[in-house]
């Protein structure tokens, strides 16, 4: 099974954001409610591997429909802003 790409994330202070992209080898989504990108953080300095496409290891949002025994099957997704909270954008309710 091939883990899902961030096709995009627009979170740019995020550490892990070059030009738009998530350059994380693997990101964390979500708590049991909420799709969250658990993996966000803002620093002086940017991290990841800039010759690398963010994927997603794990999500922990059993209600989205895109969730698979925690583990997402969305051919891709979308990071960005849902009000105020860095959020998998892709995010659908099951």
């Amino acid at each position: 099974m091939d883990m899902p790409i961030v096709n995009q994330c627009t979170v740019t202070e995020c550490v892990y954001n070059r030009e738009e992209a998530c350059h994380a080898l693997a990101i964390t989504v979500g708590d049991v409610q909420h799709p969250r990108c658990d993996t966000y953080f803002s620093a002086g300095t940017k991290g990841g591997d800039p010759s690398t496409t963010g994927r997603v290891g794990a999500c922990k949002v059993s209600a989205c429909r895109h969730n698979a025994q925690f583990e997402c099957r969305a051919p891709g997704i979308t990071v960005g802003y849902q009000q105020t909270e860095v959020d998998c954008l892709t995010f659908a309710p099951a």
